[in-house]
């Protein structure tokens, strides 16, 4: 695929814990033949060395990010085998990057997980670094952006914010796990939300048993 004709999602990756969130969601996206554009927010970087021992380097993405997306939410290493030649990353604090522009082709931006800070900064139209101001951009061009909130409990005046992105158009979405799809292990937990994240975005997966109907269908599946 030539560049002109590479149309991406957008993922930001902020400073809430949830990291395996965002992996699953990227290999979902990438499963699907999905081009991505990666923006790894300063803080998400501590949560992702917190949370997985993995240094996201930008000089190194590309390594670090096969180490990131082949890790289980079990901490288990080389669980996945996710190719990322769909992938282009920028810098957080690149502002001159491709997507800050709304000429930019992209299809939407997904921020998986978003941090209370971060729902506020995009909120309020704050662009402190590339993923508030792609999303800023995201909003203005009319584009879906979902947000996969990940806090609890939530203040009011987060609540406040997240009714303004709603109002702003972007699909609010809190990383809450459900248990109908028969999960029986955390990788099921994380993988129905990074599913969620994805209808969301309408991008078809497997990520996930869907409701069909019938009660105890998950304890027979």
């Amino acid at each position: 695929m030539s560049q002109q004709e590479r149309r991406p999602w957008i993922v930001g990756v902020s400073g809430a814990s949830g990291t395996p969130f965002a992996a699953s969601v990227l290999r979902g996206l990438l499963a699907a033949g999905e081009s991505v554009d990666l923006v790894v927010s300063r803080a998400s970087r501590l949560t992702l060395l917190d949370e997985t021992g993995i240094a996201f380097r930008d000089a190194h993405w590309q390594e670090d990010l096969r180490s990131w997306l082949a890790r289980g939410a079990d901490g288990k290493p080389e669980t996945f085998r996710p190719g990322i030649d769909g992938v282009r990353h920028w810098a957080a604090g690149d502002l001159a990057a491709g997507p800050s522009s709304g000429s930019y082709p992209a299809k939407g931006m997904l921020i998986v997980p978003a941090s209370t800070a971060c729902v506020a900064g995009v909120a309020l139209g704050l662009s402190k670094d590339l993923l508030q101001r792609a999303a800023s951009v995201t909003l203005k061009e009319r584009r879906k952006l979902v947000v996969a909130v990940r806090e609890t409990p939530l203040s009011g005046q987060t609540l406040k914010q997240m009714v303004a992105l709603d109002e702003a158009g972007a699909v609010v979405l809190p990383a809450s796990p459900a248990f109908y799809a028969g999960a029986t292990h955390i990788q099921d937990l994380v993988d129905f939300v990074a599913g969620r994240v994805l209808d969301a975005a309408g991008v078809p997966h497997q990520l996930y048993r869907r409701w069909e109907g019938e009660l105890g269908g998950a304890s027979r599946s």
